[in-house]
């Protein structure tokens, strides 16, 4: 499975696992979760759906609608929440990369600590990573040197630092909720 489809299955799975949604529904809520940057159509999701479907993870409910023909609407199975905690739970080096961090951050809320750690460590260097890059790799000075592209490097610069703050706060907020967890279970 491609690391597309698997984010694809990760975001179908955790928004099923709150309520059960039609085919639209289910897609507006998947680009709020991948972001619109990463347009999904319809001759993706439907058959997408259809596997799940075929995998028994998730089940088609048909929703009668006054006046109007039947919707399908697509429920979680047990064995879909169970796949749906294992993706959360084996999230590697491709969990801490853009596409997918933004898909394993939506469902934080209903991952273990030690694995939101991990993604956000490895997100973090990936962050470092760029952010050296940026650092290493400016416009250079000079008469000859674009405006507009030294302005773009100012900008992914100051992107990257932002990126590294904000996920170094997340790790030591999990850090000291684990803490005081711990410290709670010893009294």
């Amino acid at each position: 499975m491609t690391r597309r489809s698997e984010m694809l299955e990760l975001a179908i799975l955790g928004l099923l696992h709150d309520s059960p949604m039609h085919g639209y529904e289910l897609r507006k809520q998947v680009h709020r979760v991948l972001g619109t940057v990463r347009a999904m159509s319809y001759g993706t999701l439907y058959p997408r759906l259809r596997l799940l479907v075929e995998r028994d993870l998730i089940v088609e409910v048909d929703s009668p609608e006054l006046g109007r023909r039947a919707r399908i609407t697509y429920a979680v199975t047990s064995a879909g929440q169970e796949r749906f905690q294992q993706l959360l739970a084996a999230a590697g080096p491709t969990a801490w990369e853009d596409e997918a961090f933004d898909v394993h951050f939506a469902f934080f809320g209903r991952t273990n600590r030690a694995v939101r750690l991990r993604i956000l460590e490895g997100r973090r260097a990936r962050l470092e990573e760029r952010l050296a890059m940026f650092r290493d790799n400016g416009p250079g000075q000079g008469p000859d040197v674009d405006g507009y592209a030294a302005e773009l490097h100012r900008h992914g610069l100051e992107s990257a630092e932002r990126d590294v703050r904000w996920v170094t706060r997340l790790i030591e907020t999990e850090r000291s909720a684990g803490h005081r967890g711990a410290a709670q279970h010893e009294e």
